[in-house]
């Protein structure tokens, strides 16, 4: 089970080797995090982000390990980062209809509050944000 950090905003991180099978733990630590923030109703769109940018991270790097994290960065704001160790960036591409892949970027665009691309001196961290709805 993934456990918060202890200074700083609330978070969750966790490394995780860079394969397809870690796409499901990162979807159990996204939820994990926001079911004990209690923000739960952001759990289908934090899911599906963390997958899409796991995914991309899979497909696109030669990296053996990512580290995905889930912080809570503002009482309305949350940010799901994927980081790995390569500093190719990633794209929207022009996807075509019949193609069956391509559109992740296009998703997390959808879902998202916003979603960027920070630099490292390493590599990158992919991340995305999404609003905590007023209660």
């Amino acid at each position: 089970m993934p456990k918060p950090t202890a200074v700083g905003s609330p978070a969750y991180t966790e490394t995780f080797a860079c394969e397809p099978e870690t796409a499901r733990r990162a979807r159990q630590l996204v939820s994990a995090a926001l079911n004990t923030w209690g923000i739960g109703e952001l759990a289908d769109a934090g899911t599906l982000i963390v997958s899409e940018l796991v995914g991309n991270a899979v497909r696109h790097t030669p990296c053996r390990l990512v580290r995905v994290s889930v912080r809570r960065v503002a009482d309305d704001l949350v940010r799901i980062g994927v980081t790995d160790k390569c500093h190719a960036l990633p794209k929207t591409d022009l996807v075509a209809d019949g193609d069956e892949t391509g559109r992740g970027l296009v998703l997390v665009d959808a879902l998202s509050h916003r979603w960027g691309c920070d630099e490292i001196r390493w590599g990158k961290t992919v991340w995305a944000e999404l609003v905590v709805p007023a209660c």
